[in-house]
């Protein structure tokens, strides 16, 4: 089985497949999520102390925070998840 990893930054990283949504921190219900995800001991700080740019919420009800900008982690997830084809020079010759 092959895991696909993105890099939340610093070197962490989650599990592609597990990510459910990439949100903004900065309204109401998303900082009541995290801090619900504090409390219940299911709150990944990768931020290194810097400041929360994106809320990773994954599907086992882990919250990851990331000091990546939201637009950052969702270009790295829809490469995990959607890759670029191979170099066309890599490609099969087309049929004569």
């Amino acid at each position: 089985m092959n895991i696909r990893a993105v890099n939340i930054g610093f070197g962490n990283v989650v599990a592609a497949a597990r990510v459910v949504a990439v949100v903004s921190p900065e309204s109401a219900p998303i900082k009541r999520l995290v801090q619900e995800a504090r409390e219940g001991s299911r709150l990944i700080d990768a931020t290194q102390g810097r400041r929360t740019k994106a809320v990773i919420v994954c599907d086992s009800g882990h919250i990851a925070l990331s000091a990546l900008q939201t637009e950052t982690l969702a270009g790295r997830l829809n490469a995990k998840i959607f890759p670029v084809a191979e170099r066309d020079d890599q490609a099969p010759e087309p049929p004569e």
